[in-house]
């Protein structure tokens, strides 16, 4: 939606820096096509759909695209109201008068996106969704509905058993929602609240990660998720003991504003800063980083595997 092909644009500039692309489940492009185009390193996010023949499918098709790994959001099955997104629209699909103008005023993205097929397609659940449902302005409304409300450890069993690759739940906030996805043999979890998009009242990833860290870091890979905007977030993130992060809008504003180049730029600022940053600490690596580096007498989280 931001550019043409921009999955295929993010996933290449992630592959030019070494580090692993996820694509959505609602993207407008399948994991083959990425992967043939790009050369990335892919893993799949799953959203749980009502219809089970959904997540079959994706995953079929993540599989064959050889994605190293599959990441299971369990943070957004109940859609948080939005109040933001709902001053752009009159109605479900229908923008107003005045996002309808501001489109207007954009020919160099409508001659981009639009042209000469109209508004993508989720092209992933395309074929489950009526002719009238299958692009991204019709379909974005009648997603919320098919997701299942009722995500539970029974499901993720079922996708343990299914899924014969890395196998990644995001959306934990809780230590034993952790222990339990270490006790079902999942290789990682991301500490995530949607980017405050769901339970605004809900506590960020960095708040309980090192008591998370603490127990788990050697057990399992752990991940966080927003808020991630500089290199010096990065540097938190790994001093309080996440393996990793994930960034989404810093590469999205990239895409946006000038394509791949716009992607790997975006990247290459972070990537930067970070390195920056560490040599501002006096660490020579990111096993360098440590607690006590944001707050004095603060836990040591344990050595990572």
């Amino acid at each position: 939606m931001l550019t043409r092909d921009a999955d295929v644009k993010l996933a290449r500039a992630a592959a030019d820096a070494g580090i692993p692309f996820t694509l959505s489940t609602v993207s407008n492009a399948r994991p083959d096509v990425v992967a043939r185009e790009s050369g990335a390193r892919l893993w799949m996010q799953l959203y749980w759909f009502r219809d089970p023949a959904i997540a079959a499918d994706v995953m079929r098709r993540a599989a064959e695209a050889e994605c190293e790994a599959l990441m299971f959001t369990t943070d957004a099955n109940v859609f948080g109201h939005r109040e933001w997104d709902k001053r752009s629209y009159r109605g479900p699909g229908q923008l107003t008068l005045r996002s309808v103008l501001d489109v207007a005023c954009h020919p160099r993205w409508i001659l981009d996106v639009m042209v000469p097929h109209g508004l993508p397609r989720f092209v992933n659940v395309a074929d489950f969704f009526p002719p009238e449902a299958r692009s991204a302005k019709a379909g974005v409304t009648r997603i919320p509905a098919l997701f299942t409300p009722t995500i539970d450890w029974d499901d993720v069993a079922r996708l343990r058993d299914t899924w014969k690759r890395p196998l990644i739940i995001k959306g934990p906030l809780d230590a034993g929602d952790v222990e339990r996805a270490v006790r079902l043999g999942c290789e990682g979890v991301v500490l995530s609240n949607h980017g405050g998009r769901q339970l605004d009242a809900c506590v960020t990833a960095l708040e309980v990660l090192p008591e998370i860290a603490s127990a788990f870091g050697s057990r399992i890979t752990i991940l966080i998720d927003g808020g991630i905007r500089r290199g010096s977030d990065i540097a938190k993130a790994i001093a309080l003991g996440a393996h990793a992060v994930m960034v989404a809008r810093a590469t999205l504003y990239g895409v946006a504003a000038g394509g791949e180049a716009g992607a790997r730029h975006a990247i290459g600022i972070l990537a930067s800063e970070l390195d920056r940053v560490l040599g501002q600490l006096g660490c020579r690596s990111l096993a360098d980083l440590s607690p006590s580096m944001l707050r004095p007498g603060a836990p040591t989280a344990p050595a990572r595997p």
